[in-house]
């Protein structure tokens, strides 16, 4: 006589199937811009219900196998597979989220950040407003990410242009204005789009680069453009940015002493 399959362990595998299949696709839309991000967010939602209501069901079938003797332990065990393989991601951001402050606007000049002009004019609800120099906004920056400073450099703002310019490209960041010329104003800021690694999520950068005496300052910020909690991807897209930067003027500094 032939066992019985497990009704859970084959909608576990469904679920936790589609979950994943939802996950990729929606995930990729995003990142490529097919699809906008609210829809995005109800989709990432959707497929952590999806995956969580998956691994539950596995449970349920593997409890079912064991105590009526059921068939279907391949089906649960790719449920459960799937299921904690999207879930995973998820816990990812449950601890980025833990360990990093509720920021969604860092800056490496809290006193005087770098200004959007252009970025200001593209934010409509449900996108964040863009503000700055809110106290308790600054004390948590301070306390969490106190190695986010600004740049100096003994090189002609031309040059340093010219590497930030190479940097941006590098990054495929989006400009919101072609790259301002480094004559007349002693100050010139750069604003662009940038987009999270994994999933896309854009968010607003201006990097500001003026003359102070006989040096070239360059400060960053980073704002993004949905959600109340950044997970640290400001910060991090900040950090990575400058310290390439510094590379590159370190290397401009040995060539020029090379020659």
């Amino acid at each position: 006589m032939e066992r019985r399959f497990s009704p859970a362990a084959l909608w576990s595998r469904r679920l936790g199937a589609f979950s994943a299949m939802l996950f990729v696709v929606s995930g990729l839309s995003h990142r490529f811009g097919v699809l906008e991000t609210v829809p995005f967010l109800w989709l990432l939602g959707l497929s952590g219900i999806l995956a969580l209501s998956g691994l539950l069901l596995a449970a349920a079938g593997f409890v079912q196998m064991w105590e009526h003797g059921l068939s279907g332990l391949k089906a649960a065990g790719l449920g459960a597979l799937f299921s904690v393989l999207v879930l995973l991601l998820y816990a990812v951001s449950a601890y980025r989220f833990a360990v990093h402050p509720p920021l969604v606007d860092i800056s490496t000049d809290i006193s005087r950040p770098p200004q959007f002009l252009h970025a200001t004019t593209l934010r409509a609800p449900p996108m964040n407003t863009l503000q700055s120099g809110r106290q308790e906004n600054s004390l948590l920056q301070h306390e969490a990410y106190p190695q986010i400073s600004g740049r100096r450099y003994e090189h002609a703002r031309e040059s340093v242009m010219e590497a930030v310019s190479a940097l941006i490209a590098a990054r495929r960041w989006r400009l919101l204005e072609p790259v301002p010329s480094a004559m007349g104003s002693s100050s010139v800021t750069v604003e662009v789009v940038a987009h999270s690694f994994l999933l896309g999520f854009p968010s607003d950068v201006a990097i500001r680069i003026e003359d102070r005496g006989n040096a070239t300052y360059v400060d960053m910020r980073s704002a993004s453009r949905y959600g109340r909690h950044d997970m640290g991807d400001n910060a991090q897209r900040i950090t990575r940015f400058l310290n390439d930067l510094d590379r590159r003027m370190e290397a401009l500094s040995d060539l020029s002493g090379g020659t």
